[in-house]
């Protein structure tokens, strides 16, 4: 009821001694119960887990393609609203005084770094050269493949599947959690954004239940990014040539003793970060990273396709904001007919644009909760500005001029397959070889495997720290060092068991499943968000406290 004051306590019971002291029994032991037995499964019979797991996610993305479109379009509309009606735009993320604890740059830097660092690197130059050879305008007919005529189109895709729908499912995130912890003192994490639905119920075993299935999700999500950054960074170690047994001599792809040597170093610096706290070192990490981030991005606008990429931005932001309404909402569904042109747009959209929603979407409860804990203080126009809107122009940018030199030297520089063929992982590397020459681009591939190191340790020591919170009753700073480092040896054995048992593709179908669980909570967050601010607004002009007071 807007007459009486909102729930501004919500008791999660934790241990009061022994090895869970300060935590949530119900959540920590249960998470890793479950995922300890994914990872025994996948490591004990590979080659079942990697078929029930393929199986599972083609049925699920069959049947719930439609799903994940329209909730990340209800996630971007609820965000945008959000920040564009004038009162709540101006509602702080906190109490009256509280001011930003991180400058802009750093905020900034730790949002990107932890939300997409990894696949800038990766995905820069491998997805707009997939999307100029297809795409849907390919599929129908509208535009050649691999011509002239498609940059526009391969551009106009990745936007999509990497600006504001993505953005916005780690936003949404963020702001329910920041608007119920820091203006009503409830604890953080993802339970409490539920509250103004379910009330004090979420303090029992509803609540436990929301909280582990975030655990869940987030340990996939951040299994999917590692384990497409582990196998470039094993590709960029044998660059520079730390060794051929590195890779499979059978498959090109990184050997399992390359996987478990890189694993062995990014999870070892990420659990020595995650044990320093956010404003140690991951905040230090996150400027390193985006420090090396620019200067790799001013090397291709001084020696790459800058005219030409930075032709691609303007005509595919152009093309993207125009179109955006639509693709929104568009859903292509299979008439059964193998080779039609229906179930071709089906199947390109299942494994393009519902894969990366499901992706954002398992992502979304750690960067959320990293966003909201590093928010505080922050309105919430500048919030969702600082969220959705410079991190998607920073991949707009990328895209552009990584990616448009590779374009640019495939289609006019003479470059032939020599970057189109290199496989995802290697394609960055291939694109320098082709610019510098050995000498040179083996220099610029150090500086390029520093950087992915940096990155996937901010990612995965981002991701340890919140799931330690999570399982903490959301303790902003939990104490729990064996806890650390337990989810740092378990996220190192999920990423290596999956990429053992099925490669990334293994891993991309226990995300996929994963992340469906916790995309109808995210619904319910948009709800309950909405139902909370409505109500606030209603109780402030009748005089009643809709924010907590600090004793």
């Amino acid at each position: 009821m807007a007459h009486k004051p909102p729930l501004m306590d919500l008791p999660i019971q934790t241990a009061d001694r022994g090895f869970y002291a300060g935590f949530s029994k119900d959540v920590a032991i249960t998470s890793k119960i479950l995922i300890a037995a994914l990872i025994v499964w996948a490591i004990a019979v590979p080659e079942t887990a990697a078929t029930i797991l393929g199986d599972m996610n083609g049925a699920l993305l069959a049947a719930f393609s439609s799903w994940y479109i329209y909730v990340v379009a209800l996630f971007l509309i609820v965000c945008v609203i959000l920040a564009l009606i004038p009162s709540t735009g101006r509602l702080k993320l906190g109490l009256e005084g509280d001011t930003p604890e991180f400058s802009n740059f750093s905020w900034f830097s730790m949002m990107f770094g932890a939300g997409i660092g990894i696949g800038m690197l990766t995905f820069a130059t491998a997805e707009p050269m997939y999307h100029f050879a297809t795409n849907p305008s390919v599929i129908m007919g509208e535009a050649g493949a691999s011509a002239a005529d498609n940059v526009t189109n391969a551009y106009l895709w990745s936007f999509l599947h990497w600006g504001f729908s993505a953005w916005a499912c780690y936003a949404i995130v963020g702001l329910s959690l920041a608007y119920f912890s820091y203006r009503r003192n409830l604890p953080l994490t993802i339970r409490s954004a539920l509250t103004p639905l379910f009330g004090e119920r979420m303090s029992g075993i509803l609540g436990h239940t929301v909280d582990v299935v975030a655990v869940v999700a987030t340990i996939l999500g951040v299994a999917q990014t590692l384990g497409f950054g582990v196998e470039q960074f094993v590709s960029g170690l044998h660059r520079i040539g730390l060794g051929d047994w590195l890779i499979d001599a059978a498959t090109g792809k990184p050997s399992t003793a390359g996987v478990i040597t890189a694993l062995l170093v990014i999870m070892g610096a990420s659990t020595l970060s995650a044990l320093s706290g956010v404003g140690k070192g991951i905040k230090w990490l996150s400027n390193i990273n985006m420090g090396l981030s620019f200067f790799l991005l001013a090397f291709f606008l001084l020696f790459g396709s800058t005219f030409f990429g930075l032709t691609a931005l303007l005509e595919g932001l152009m093309a993207y904001i125009v179109q955006l309404p639509k693709l929104l909402f568009t859903v292509w569904s299979s008439d059964g007919v193998d080779g039609s042109k229906a179930a071709q747009l089906a199947s390109w959209q299942g494994g393009w644009s519902v894969f990366y929603w499901a992706w954002w979407i398992a992502f979304a409860p750690f960067v959320g909760v990293f966003l909201a804990r590093i928010s505080r203080g922050r309105s919430v126009r500048e919030y969702v500005l600082g969220a959705i809107l410079i991190p998607s122009v920073m991949c707009f940018v990328w895209f552009t001029i990584v990616g448009g030199t590779a374009i640019d030297l495939t289609l006019n520089g003479g470059a032939g397959d020599a970057i189109s063929g290199a496989g995802q992982q290697n394609q960055l590397f291939a694109m320098l070889d082709f610019i510098l020459g050995s000498g040179l681009a083996w220099m610029m591939a150090v500086i390029v495997v520093v950087l992915l190191l940096t990155y996937l340790v901010t990612t995965a020591d981002s991701a340890i720290l919140i799931v330690n919170t999570i399982n903490a009753a959301g303790a902003e700073e939990p104490s729990g060092r064996p806890h650390i480092l337990f989810w740092g040896l378990a996220l190192s054995l999920v990423v290596g068991g999956l990429l053992i048992a099925g490669g990334v593709g293994a891993i991309q179908s226990a995300m996929v499943i994963g992340a469906l669980p916790f995309s109808a909570v995210m619904v319910l967050m948009c709800a309950s968000l909405v139902k909370a601010i409505v109500k606030d607004g209603i109780r402030e002009k009748n005089g009643v406290q809709s924010v907590h007071t600090e004793s």
